[in-house]
């Protein structure tokens, strides 16, 4: 691909000019965000890779990139080979390659507003291993290259009344926190956090009904909102705006130099830049590395959230089930007619319906509308290039989620039109009775995402499977479908469950160039017996059991399956077209004891 041959150049070329010998080209933004604004998409500029996460190292002599097992087969269709090795974020990460395959006594560039500091903290020790030095930037070197490169976002941000708790008493309740933890002020970098902590939203970035901006917090919670005052109205009086300054975000680490010396600054080592962190250290101040407190306390809704997240499942629900009896009305007979429902046709349809609910505002990300082999893709987005039809022969998996005023929804449901191979059924009901395992457990307040996690792989692992993502991640309220800083997965996480937070269960399982599985639903935990907590279901919606050997279900996985059901059935059958209504009666029907 002569375009990314010709960036490769030219970027080799201000290497030369700047007196580096490498550059890191993280796919972050300054705020380390999952989804960024067309301003800071340097990666995907850079190597035409359309993921949420990665990472590329170019030196004068090589190119790579480096993505996690949910873009291991979209990175190899997307980047051009001849020009990029590819390497796994985690197995073979980019400070493993600094430290054994870089030659030694080089220098390697970095734009610091876009690494966070524990990366950094990384990499740093990787180029030390290898005689070489991180330099940190004045300026990033693909914007020098990028000559069609898109203005910053000037989104317009607006008052957020469903928040539950006014601003002020959140900032006052960080405040209290920052104290009890030793620092003097707080410096928070993510937008979501920004957001949800002066309860505003807007719209610098698809998907994540967010503005980009920073923020300094005081104990007191006196607050420095650094932000484009394009974005605010002219009358802000509906804002919760006391006892809070506005000043442009490129005074953010002169303000920070500012207020450091002799000072202990919070600065989340995972989320905010290192810029941030060196800015204190510059100053004489201290840095304490610590998850944000806003991080922490946002991740427990409150009683309002959580009614506004029910309501949103509600009309998350029918939309999803009048899609999916759309699909099973029209996908055979247009397939015969020589016509087939494509996956970009089927995404629209699917958003089609969302629009309908009340309160809709957007799609919580990009739809995986993916047919047979294309669902292998964790991540897929279907383009013009590999549209692929909906046919009989295969299954299709849609995982998709719509921002509504009331709430944040994500849902995956694999279906398919006609019976299914051995081996697709033998793998999906794997993957339904981990799902069921997880949905249906009660665990101790000392239970973390990590332990929890391998309830959900244990069916695939008795097989001999497994699957290279999480089985699940906290979501926002109105805010970010991927909400830190509860995880399951294999990974290390030591952030406690609690009520009020919201996860989503979506084990799966994935045979690359035939097809894909997976069931999510998205769950609220809940208080279950002294000392333990569950997960009580939010996602209405039917679950194809037509894929499954049904006969190796427990007893108690039949129950479970039938009371979903029923509870699917009882919220949403009087809201369903007439058509829809009968479909869901037949999908939902019981299943029928089974002995275990």
């Amino acid at each position: 691909m002569a375009s990314e041959m010709n960036r490769l150049a030219a970027l080799r070329a201000e290497l030369v000019r700047l007196g580096i010998d490498g550059v890191i080209v993280p796919r972050f933004d300054a705020h380390q965000g999952e989804y960024c604004a067309p301003h800071d998409e340097r990666l995907r500029y850079l190597t035409r890779f359309t993921g949420s996460a990665g990472i590329a190292l170019v030196t004068a002599d090589s190119a790579v990139i480096f993505v996690d097992g949910r873009y291991q087969v979209q990175v190899r269709q997307e980047v051009d080979l001849d020009a990029f090795e590819i390497s796994h974020f985690y197995d073979f990460p980019l400070e493993r390659w600094l430290g054994e395959k870089l030659p030694r006594n080089r220098r390697i560039g970095f734009n610091p507003m876009l690494i966070p500091s524990d990366l950094h903290e990384r990499l740093k020790a990787a180029m030390e291993k290898a005689d070489g030095e991180l330099v940190a930037l004045e300026a990033d070197p693909i914007d020098a290259i990028w000559p069609d490169q898109p203005a910053p976002p000037t989104g317009r941000i607006q008052h957020f009344a469903n928040a539950g708790e006014a601003a002020l008493d959140k900032r006052r309740r960080i405040g209290a926190r920052l104290t009890e933890l030793g620092a003097d002020f707080l410096v928070e970098t993510q937008p979501d956090n920004i957001a949800w902590l002066l309860n505003v939203r807007g719209s610098d970035v698809q998907y994540t009904p967010l503005p980009q901006s920073f923020l300094l917090l005081d104990r007191s919670g006196e607050t420095e909102w650094f932000v484009d005052e394009r974005k605010l109205p002219n009358d802000r009086e509906a804002y919760e705006l006391e006892a809070v300054t506005t000043r442009s975000p490129a005074d953010l680490l002169g303000r920070i130099a500012a207020r450091s010396g002799g000072k202990r600054a919070l600065v989340d080592p995972r989320f905010a830049s290192v810029a941030a962190a060196l800015a204190v250290q510059g100053a004489g101040g201290t840095v304490l590395s610590e998850t944000s407190p806003i991080t922490v306390a946002k991740a427990i809704k409150n009683s309002t959230e959580l009614d506004g997240f029910r309501s949103s499942h509600v009309s998350d629900g029918v939309a999803l089930t009048e899609f999916l009896c759309w699909l099973h009305e029209h996908v055979a007979a247009r397939e015969m007619a020589g016509n087939p429902i494509t996956e970009l046709e089927a995404e629209d349809k699917l958003l089609a319906f969302r629009a309908r609910g009340e309160g809709f505002v957007e799609p919580s990300f990009r739809s995986i509308s993916a047919s047979a082999a294309n669902a292998a893709m964790c991540h897929y987005a279907s383009s013009e290039a590999t549209n692929a039809p909906l046919t009989t022969g295969g299954v299709y998996l849609i995982d998709s989620g719509g921002q509504y005023l009331s709430g944040t929804t994500d849902v995956t449901r694999t279906t398919a039109f006609a019976p299914v191979s051995d081996e697709v059924r033998r793998t999906y009901t794997a993957v339904l009775k981990g799902f069921v395992a997880l949905m249906t457990a009660q665990f101790p307040l000392t239970a973390r995402g990590h332990h929890l996690d391998a309830l959900a792989r244990r069916p695939l692992w008795d097989l001999g499977l497994d699957y290279d993502h999480g089985t699940g991640h906290g979501v926002g309220h109105f805010l970010s479908v991927h909400e830190h800083p509860q995880r399951f997965g294999k990974v290390v996480n030591n952030y406690e469950f609690a009520p009020g937070v919201i996860m989503t269960i979506e084990p799966g399982y994935y045979r690359e160039g035939e097809f894909g599985l997976r069931v999510e639903n998205q769950v609220e935990t809940v208080a279950a017996a002294p000392g333990f907590l569950r997960f009580e279901t939010l996602t209405l919606a039917p679950i194809d059991l037509a894929l499954a050997d049904v006969s190796a279900l427990t007893r108690d996985e039949v129950a479970w399956l039938d009371g979903y059901h029923s509870r699917v059935r009882a919220a949403l059958a009087d809201r369903l077209s007439a058509t829809a209504r009968a479909w869901l009666e037949q999908m939902t029907a019981p299943i029928g004891s089974l002995r275990s």
